[in-house]
């Protein structure tokens, strides 16, 4: 969770006031009364999850029981920008296609319901529920108002809640909080939990200011502080963070990642999720590089976690970030809503001599997505194609094989364009082994200088004979994969009209195409019923 310290001392007591009125409600809140048919608004995405009405940031709690995903959510139900913190929630069959579910968790006389994760307790450690019907265990971070207000640093401390009816109703434990914040940290959140087999016990990490915190515990409720992380002078802010192990594609061998995301200073300007692979005993962890790379080199994949509890059968690390950024999330142009989730991605370890590379690619249930499809022989690009088939320029899907051995151009790729003459360009700058995505001309209102003010890039490897590339648009969002993941990238924009033509374009030779499916996509949301 953002520490939002530009709120003023009104702003704080206003929110205050708000809380008390909503402290602990029941009944389900819901703003489809005031929304005759939501889903069909400006700029809503039509395949990615987005809340029916009002603010929406990281992804929260996310597990997997009795065959549904669940997808908590930072929200704040009475306005389209960011105020008192609530967990909204969600739940789906297929990663794909999501039900709305009242309200989660709401403030407290503790604080704001910060970011945090939920876990399965199969064994019932915590003793909050049994065998037979054991209890999902939220943990999640408390944010006391009063005492941002009066300016100490211990207003953040992490709690706990339990569902027994598999992530619906909770109960906040009545001895909160499980962690208090003893150091003092101003910035001491977004507990995640997971269990580790070999010492048999659950594991906390979450994020102290620059660095990580390790905690154990036997039961959920009694935490042992293990030990830190982080990287010696880089003093950035670290939040969301996410730790488990995964196996190197192909081999036996056991890594574990950490994903951190950083709130400034990402390689396109403000925020980004990134990573670290290496060793962790039960105790410590240990980084093979101590640099972190980056998990998504767009500008809009933040606060990026991963399901907890995916069957042993399936076997698959999944995860979704918020594609958004702190830089601009509260004055996009949308109406009633701000905010949507990246699509669901799976998450692999690649190793390359010595070198671990985490890649993520969308997931397989997606597939489910396509209608109309249009396959295109081998063909060349010399200068301008415009693509020509069954599909809406603003919600499809294009999976490409590049020959780079055959194509001479110095760089080649994609317009997204209307006839207001807004356009964004995906450039694959062959020549300077580079990607570009360029939304500065993207609409004509320049509502930030952060969105608009440079084009957005990600060094890219064209050494190979082929390229496979898999791209995404959604009315508002783009998402290129590149070589089944080994690069991802995820922008967002705003134009004034939507995107009603695809080009592609080569600069300084030919562009060879071996291979081209284009589909189309059905939307994820029924329409309301008048």
């Amino acid at each position: 969770m953002r520490k939002m310290i530009f709120f003023s001392v009104l702003v704080l007591s206003i929110i205050s006031m708000s809380i008390s009125c909503k402290e602990e409600q029941t009944e389900k809140v819901t703003h489809s009364q005031k929304l005759p048919d939501p889903y069909q608004e400006k700029h809503r995405p039509q395949f990615h999850f987005t809340p029916e009405a009002k603010w929406m940031n990281d992804p929260n709690g996310m597990f997997f029981y009795k065959g549904k995903y669940h997808l908590f959510y930072q929200y704040y139900p009475d306005s389209t920008v960011w105020g008192p913190m609530h967990w909204g929630h969600a739940e789906s069959k297929d990663l794909v296609h999501w039900k709305h579910l009242p309200i989660a968790l709401y403030p407290d006389s503790l604080g704001l319901i910060f970011s945090g994760g939920a876990v399965v307790d199969l064994n019932n450690t915590s003793k909050f529920g049994t065998k037979e019907n054991p209890p999902i265990v939220a943990t999640f971070t408390h944010h006391n108002l009063e005492g941002e207000k009066a300016e100490t640093n211990d207003f953040q401390t992490q709690s706990i809640a339990y569902s027994l009816d598999e992530g619906v109703k909770w109960t906040k434990y009545g001895h909160n909080p499980v962690i208090p914040n003893t150091e003092g940290i101003k910035d001491f959140r977004d507990p995640k939990v997971v269990w580790h087999e070999k010492s048999q016990q659950w594991i906390l990490v979450l994020a102290a200011y620059d660095k990580v915190k390790f905690y154990a515990s036997p039961n959920l409720i009694d935490w042992t502080h293990l030990s830190d992380f982080g990287i010696d002078g880089d003093i950035r802010l670290w939040e969301c963070p996410d730790l488990f192990p995964i196996k190197v594609e192909g081999s036996d061998e056991e890594k574990w990642a950490l994903i951190v995301s950083i709130q400034k200073n990402a390689p396109n300007g403000g925020t980004a999720s990134s990573y670290f692979i290496g060793h962790f005993d039960g105790k410590t962890f240990t980084s093979d590089v101590k640099k972190q790379k980056w998990l998504d080199w767009g500008a809009d994949n933040y606060a990026f976690v991963t399901w907890n509890n995916i069957p042993k059968d399936d076997g698959r690390i999944i995860g979704i970030g918020w594609m958004s950024n702190w830089q601009y999330a509260q004055i996009v142009p949308t109406e009633n809503w701000r905010s949507a989730m990246t699509l669901p991605r799976e998450l692999k370890l690649t190793r390359s001599n010595t070198d671990y590379h985490l890649i993520s690619s969308p997931v397989k249930e997606l597939q489910a997505l396509r209608k109309d499809s249009t396959l295109i022989s081998p063909f060349q690009v010399e200068d301008r194609h415009v693509l020509e088939a069954s599909f809406s320029p603003s919600q499809f899907e294009i999976v490409m094989e590049i020959d780079l051995k055959e194509t001479t151009a110095g760089s080649f790729g994609f317009e997204l364009k209307n006839d207001l003459g807004e356009n964004l360009v995906i450039t694959f700058d062959k020549g300077g082994d580079m990607l570009y995505v360029d939304r500065t001309n993207s609409a004509k209102t320049k509502f930030s200088e952060d969105f608009f003010g440079k084009k957005h890039y990600a060094p890219l490897n064209y050494d190979e004979d082929t390229m496979n590339i898999q791209l995404f648009v959604d009315a508002s969002s783009l998402e290129i994969f590149v070589n089944g993941g080994k690069l991802s990238f995820t922008d967002i924009f705003f134009p004034s009209e939507k995107f009603n033509t695809v080009s592609l374009f080569s600069q300084k030779g030919a562009w060879k195409i071996k291979d081209t499916k284009i589909y189309s996509l059905n939307s994820i949301w029924k329409p309301r019923k008048k």
